[in-house]
């Protein structure tokens, strides 16, 4: 029989049959794409869409569309009349997708400081910084991931290259930050989700420099303290 994902009680699937604008088949597909993120489901657990059908309390047809997904961006592999596992990824690939993650998104990180961006936009992105920051205080590691998602998503938008943002948000996907939950026990996420400030800081100062420094080190951690 397929295992149930082993989440901890604090840390259970969230229920979906509230109304959203977002389908329910994304809706199912970005929550674990988050619990798979921060380790709350691990690699080779097999997961079986009638039991996250029931824990997320909808239908489990839409659950069997999210995990046809979640293969086709290669986090999870269809078992033969038992579920679905979640894959690992080695340490090699996992440094190879924020070395990517480099290449793409430092430079037009540059860019965005350069020129800046109009007020509005700057508001609503030091508010998804400080929000980040309160829910690493919280350990609330599902909704900083979400937060975290949105902030740089959102600001590599601003770029004005929407095929650099689409495989960022792929490539943000396939990361494992198993080492967050630790973090936040211990207080220390929220030294390094600061960094989110001075990412917006950096574009209100228009200081390139400073934007090199602080993207440079934020990813880093990717592969340092959150792995």
């Amino acid at each position: 029989m397929p295992s149930r994902p082993s989440l901890p009680d604090s840390h259970r699937l969230p229920r979906l049959d509230e109304p959203r604008d977002m389908p329910l088949r994304e809706q199912v597909a970005e929550h674990l794409r988050h619990a798979f993120i921060v380790g709350d489901i691990a690699p080779g657990v097999v997961l079986s869409a009638p039991t996250l059908a029931e824990e997320f309390g909808i239908s489990a047809t839409p659950v069997r569309e999210a995990m046809l997904d979640l293969a086709t961006e290669g986090h999870v592999r269809a078992l033969r009349y038992k579920g679905y596992r979640v894959l690992e990824f080695s340490p090699e690939t996992r440094a190879q997708h924020v070395e990517l993650r480099g290449f793409i998104e430092i430079p037009l990180m540059l860019r965005v400081a350069a020129h800046g961006m109009p007020d509005e936009q700057l508001a609503a992105a030091r508010r998804l910084a400080a929000d980040s920051l309160q829910a690493a205080v919280d350990g609330d590691l599902i909704e900083f991931i979400r937060l975290d998602t949105s902030l740089h998503l959102g600001l590599l938008k601003a770029a004005g290259n929407d095929v650099a943002v689409r495989h960022v948000r792929s490539l943000r996907s396939l990361a494992r930050l198993t080492g967050l939950r630790a973090l936040a026990e211990q207080g220390e996420l929220e030294k390094t989700a600061r960094e989110h400030l001075d990412i917006v800081d950096a574009i209100a100062d228009r200081d390139p420099g400073r934007m090199n420094t602080v993207m440079a080190a934020h990813l880093g951690h990717v592969t340092g303290v959150w792995a």
